[in-house]
């Protein structure tokens, strides 16, 4: 850990830490930031604060960066959909069934290792386990990714992930007939006390916002698009699973009965931004991979 302080001048009072600690580290994103915030790496006269703090002149504000540990991940030789690719960007389409990125449980075959073999100028923000990693999809979801192939990009993207100004559209088939066209879900999302190893709508969770279209409905199924506008863990599978209408074969959140699909039926379809260094807008659309499409059909087929 590498520790740094900074007394609040006239002109920041009431800035927020985050955006404080963000100008004064041009070199790192907000989204790091609130990481270290969150982390409990940041203290204002000697007491954590939360992001949104608003800062006082002649406030004390001392963080702690932790080290980038040196890459030291296996590459491996594992084809790759990619739609997209350029100095500074990638974006590719993730099978379902792949990690993200190396974790305890999953130390090869994941998709960080896939990248390594087959570009090395990853952005190292996110350290040893997730370089280029912006944002991440879970392991049985399958869809769109991007990539960052350096720290500038990476900065660039994880604002507008922060700012909300990244589009991600999922298609997803859910239990249960949807009565209405369109909806939101606005519920914070946080550990669920019961089990720590789910998440679920609580009351000191984090802000979580889902929009949904619904795209076909059946007597017992509902083939839905959902939009994230912030992107929480499993924060679609949540949301679903609170208003009543789980994700089919989620094994996580869904119903005990269930269709064996392996993992949830969960594709990120759409994914658009601003280029890090054009700011052209780009947008991709991903077909739905085979097992979603032959669920719809078996849906059909039952109707």
């Amino acid at each position: 850990m590498t520790s740094f302080h900074h007394i609040v001048t006239e002109e920041q009072t009431k800035t927020r830490l985050d955006k404080l600690l963000t100008e004064i580290n041009p070199d790192r994103s907000r989204s790091q930031v609130q990481g270290w915030i969150a982390k409990e790496h940041v203290t204002v006269n000697g007491n954590l604060e939360k992001a949104n703090y608003k800062c006082l002149p002649c406030d004390e504000v001392k963080w702690s960066i932790p080290e980038v540990e040196p890459l030291d991940i296996t590459a491996e030789n594992i084809p790759l959909d990619i739609y997209y690719e350029d100095l500074d960007v990638l974006v590719v389409n993730k099978p379902k069934g792949m990690v993200v990125h190396p974790s305890a449980g999953h130390q090869s075959e994941t998709l960080v290792n896939a990248l390594l073999h087959h570009c090395d100028d990853l952005s190292g923000i996110n350290g040893v386990e997730r370089p280029g990693i912006v944002h991440r999809i879970d392991k049985d979801t399958s869809g769109l990714l991007i990539v960052a192939k350096n720290d500038q990009a990476h900065n660039s993207l994880a604002e507008q992930l922060s700012e909300k100004k990244i589009k991600r559209k999922y298609v997803a088939i859910v239990h249960g007939e949807i009565p209405h066209e369109t909806g939101m879900v606005d519920a914070p999302i946080g550990r669920d006390p019961k089990d720590r190893q789910k998440m679920g709508v609580v009351d000191n969770g984090k802000p979580a916002v889902t929009h949904f279209r619904v795209l076909k409905s059946y007597p017992d199924y509902t083939y839905v698009e959902c939009q994230l506008e912030t992107g929480r863990t499993h924060q679609i599978r949540v949301h679903m699973k609170y208003i009543g209408y789980p994700i089919v074969g989620d094994p996580k959140y869904g119903p005990r009965k269930t269709m064996d699909l392996n993992g949830q039926a969960l594709h990120a379809k759409v994914l658009g931004f601003a280029h890090p260094s054009t700011n052209e807008w780009m947008e991709f659309d991903s077909e739905e991979p085979d097992y979603f499409k032959e669920t719809l059909a078996y849906i059909d087929k039952m109707y």
